[in-house]
């Protein structure tokens, strides 16, 4: 694979796990931690095959059928990917003590997400050549990170929750429905419906995963103390 491809592939992945990481205002994550995420997700993707093949063996379906287009979809698609990232947010960085805020949850869904995307992305660019990868930047991926803010956004909240199981399945919930609808409309045979569903779908993502990314900020337990001590040091100079 020649290095200008694997950079159009690797590139989308890591410009968003920058962004995210720079999103998170008052206490960042350790670098190693956010490594172990992204890694994890870009080896998950070879369980989720896997996963999925079996899935195609023992249920067959009709790809002219509304219903069952949507089945694999939103289940043996959506789900799965979901399920396999949420394993290793969880196993990985969850019970970790550098989770200390719910923001985190965000940071770390989405360095799987990304990693999982990336380790995607490689495949369907060796493939595909340039024209998939540009597509891609501006869909598959930021599609991916969207389903990670989303689901972390719930995970950071069940994080320091009384009762975190409600929290963690809509997270999982949430980022499956998403996953599932995007993915439907992809796969219809009808082009405006790819071009409009598919693009809605993203879209919405786009505005949730902003607002999340926002409200958790905003209500960071560290938010006070970072604006004290940074008001400390101006008065200092």
């Amino acid at each position: 694979m020649e290095l200008s491809l694997l950079g159009l592939a690797i590139a989308p992945g890591a410009a968003i796990s920058i962004y995210v990481y720079f999103r998170d205002r008052y206490e960042k994550e350790p670098l190693n931690l956010l490594v172990q995420s992204f890694l994890a997700g870009f080896v998950i993707v070879a369980v989720a095959a896997v996963i999925e093949v079996m899935y195609s063996y023992v249920f067959v379906l009709d790809e002219l059928n509304i219903a069952h287009t949507a089945i694999n979809n939103f289940f043996f698609i959506g789900f799965t990917e979901e399920s396999c990232k949420y394993y290793c947010l969880y196993k990985i960085a969850y019970t970790k003590p550098d989770f200390n805020e719910p923001f985190d949850g965000i940071v770390y869904a989405v360095m799987v997400s990304m990693g999982f995307a990336t380790s995607e992305n490689i495949l369907y660019v060796m493939n595909g050549g340039v024209s998939v990868g540009i597509l891609r930047v501006f869909s598959a991926v930021p599609a991916h990170a969207t389903f990670g803010v989303l689901m972390g956004y719930f995970v950071g909240l069940a994080k320091f929750r009384k009762q975190s199981k409600p929290y963690l399945l809509i997270g999982l919930f949430t980022a499956t429905i998403f996953h599932g609808a995007y993915d439907f409309f992809l796969s219809i045979n009808n082009i405006e419906m790819v071009a409009l569903g598919a693009f809605i779908s993203l879209i919405i993502g786009i505005i949730l995963s902003f607002r999340a990314m926002k409200i958790l900020n905003e209500h960071s337990p560290f938010k006070y103390s970072t604006i004290m001590l940074r008001k400390d040091q101006t008065e200092s100079l």
